[in-house]
């Protein structure tokens, strides 16, 4: 049977679609909006439905939302393999559709690898904008992967960064690293040393790693400092290690997320290292105006980022308005 022709269709966007719209200040607007429809109530968000995949043990995550005055619903698939890197592929593979929500038809499948990637730095670079300390000019991200690369853009967005430092365990990553970013900036990107080397004195650090054990500790930290801890999305993996968790005051993205799966939080309230007292708030109240946000140069800002549905779907929503706009993808009759 034919469709009407006032009904939508579903438009596809492959991820050279997405690349030529998605820019860092569009995803930080994104999420943003994302973030304050969270914590003001306007979004319906799950948390995330994990399934490990056998054998592989690979995992598959399943994020709906919906940003209800905006009228955005949709849900995002993701595929995470940390060994995919060996076969020629990325480790997070991910997909996102969007539906109406007075139908529940299907208006888009859009390739969600990059929109993961670049929301995942806007979101530290929203936190960054409202938490670090106005000066903050040194930057340090520990890892040298693609949130090393999208952190790397974002953040310079919200703070006159002056010198970047990197650090990642393997040497050649890290060389090829440094060789490809630094000439794209107007500031040293440099490789440092070690972890300690990089963190200490920096006033923004990222952890942004594969790693299931602790990668920043406590003793390198000095006062002023916001750090964005992005990798550790599982309830028994940790970046940080508990001092370091200790000194600081917590911000999250998602209350409710951060109880069942920021492994950051949870294996150093277990150590004793953590208490709810630390938790100020989502950075959603913060944009909102309900909690202060940083309350004095001094403090350690830790904004523990687990990476939520309304950030996608808020960002895939403004991707399509825009491709759509310049005739990017193609239409599909289901």
């Amino acid at each position: 049977k034919r469709r009407s022709a006032n009904l939508p269709r579903m438009w596809i966007l492959k991820e050279s679609h997405v690349r030529q719209v998605l820019d860092a200040d569009l995803a930080i607007e994104a999420v943003e909006k994302g973030l304050r429809a969270l914590s003001g109530g306007d979004a319906i968000q799950p948390v995330r439905t994990v399934l490990v995949v056998q054998p592989s043990g690979n995992f598959l995550g399943l994020m709906p939302a919906q940003l209800v005055s905006s009228g955005q619903l949709g849900v995002k698939l993701v595929n995470v393999g940390h060994h995919n890197v060996a076969k020629g592929l990325t480790s997070h593979l991910a997909s996102i559709l969007l539906f109406s929500p007075e139908t529940g038809e299907t208006l888009a499948l859009i390739d969600g690898r990059l929109i993961t990637e670049v929301r995942t730095a806007a979101a530290s670079a929203v936190s960054a904008r409202i938490l670090s300390r106005e000066d903050s000019g040194v930057l340090a991200i520990l890892g040298a992967g693609v949130q090393a690369r999208s952190h790397l853009e974002c953040l310079p967005r919200v703070r006159k960064i002056r010198e970047a430092r990197i650090f990642a365990r393997d040497p050649a990553k890290l060389a090829a690293f440094v060789k490809t970013e630094a000439p794209a900036y107007d500031f040293p990107v440099v490789a440092a040393a070690s972890p300690e080397a990089a963190v200490r004195g920096a006033d923004i650090v990222v952890t942004a790693t594969a790693s299931r054990q602790p990668v920043l500790f406590g003793e390198w930290l000095s006062p002023g400092q916001h750090i964005c801890a992005v990798g550790a999305c599982k309830p028994d993996w940790h970046e940080l290690d508990g001092a370091a968790v200790k000194r600081c005051r917590v911000w999250v993205d998602s209350r409710e997320s951060a109880e069942r799966e920021a492994g950051d939080l949870i294996l150093a309230r277990a150590d004793g290292c953590y208490s709810d007292s630390q938790l100020v708030g989502e950075l959603g109240e913060a944009l909102l105006g309900r909690i202060p946000a940083r309350t004095s140069a001094e403090e350690i800002t830790l904004f523990k980022s687990l990476g939520v549905a309304v950030e996608d779907v808020a960002t895939a929503s403004l991707v399509l308005e825009r491709a759509r706009e310049q005739g990017l993808g193609s239409e599909f009759e289901l």
